[in-house]
């Protein structure tokens, strides 16, 4: 039977473009639907952003507030976070048409890496992002505490909002290292060994991406983050290493029976024919 040809491969450069096109336009559209659905859902998950502020201003008597300060404050952050929801929402739709377009130029094996990849990465993103929103009404009761007294907060809603998406992202993509990490090195770039070394380094940079996403001086709120990222650092040195050690042996197992296949004894004279 002859080999069905991926067209995808055979493409001419304009083909390529067109493809791109297509792509895009259908990932546009996915993700403006799922603003559209954003735009609905700002209300909830405002309300949401705001518990910890609502909680705040009932220990200290109502003064704080999150406020618009603009006309036009409450509709420019309602199209953001629409948007931001709407990337959100439609992300698996938007990551299987750049899946697709990518896909025709890996092969089988970077294929199999790359779902791996994205298997393992989208839960420890939301992994990542759910520890940052636990730990969210900590981080804004220790900034307001600071507020001196017989002052009041007047926080800009704009400001908050993005605040805390920051935090939710940082969160997330830190999680995401230790996965690059592996697929780093079932590409072959990095050894495990060079992952075991480096243990000092990855100390000193979870340390100091811990210090960075976490906006508090409160040395709890840098471990709850710090902690679980060296572990997951580990983790990847782990698999790294016991991923060699199958490669190894499948190696050793194969080039046996080659030397089995190419060198055949004789008995009678002690002939080696090969």
């Amino acid at each position: 039977m002859a080999r069905k040809k991926d067209p995808l491969k055979s493409m001419s450069l304009g083909g390529h473009l067109k493809e791109l096109r297509n792509r895009l336009f259908w990932s546009a559209l996915f993700i403006a639907a799922g603003a559209v659905g954003g735009w609905y859902l700002f209300d909830p998950v405002f309300a949401i952003l705001q518990e910890p502020i609502i909680a705040v201003a009932k220990a200290r008597g109502g003064d704080t507030s999150v406020n618009f300060p603009t006309v036009g404050g409450a509709f420019d952050l309602r199209i953001q976070v629409s948007i931001f929801l709407g990337l959100l929402v439609s992300s698996p739709f938007w990551i299987y048409n750049l899946w697709r377009f990518i896909t025709p130029a890996l092969k089988k094996k970077e294929r199999r890496y790359t779902v791996g990849f994205l298997v393992t990465a989208i839960p420890l993103f939301a992994v990542g992002c759910y520890i940052a929103w636990i730990s969210l009404p900590a981080f804004v009761t220790t900034l307001l505490s600071l507020t001196p007294e017989g002052s009041a907060n007047v926080i800009s809603a704009t400001e908050y909002v993005l605040f805390t998406l920051r935090i939710l992202l940082v969160f997330g993509i830190a999680f995401l290292i230790p996965v690059i990490l592996v697929l780093l090195n079932f590409i072959g770039i990095i050894s495990s060994s060079n992952i075991f070394k480096s243990w000092r380094m990855a100390i000193f940079l979870a340390a100091v991406i811990s210090a960075l996403a976490t906006p508090t001086a409160d040395p709890t709120s840098m471990f709850l983050l710090m902690v679980p990222l060296m572990a997951l650092y580990f983790l990847a040195g782990a698999v790294a290493k016991i991923r060699e050690r199958l490669v190894a042996k499948r190696r050793k197992a194969e080039f046996g029976d080659l030397l089995d296949l190419a060198t055949d004894v004789n008995p009678d004279d002690g002939a080696v024919v090969v």
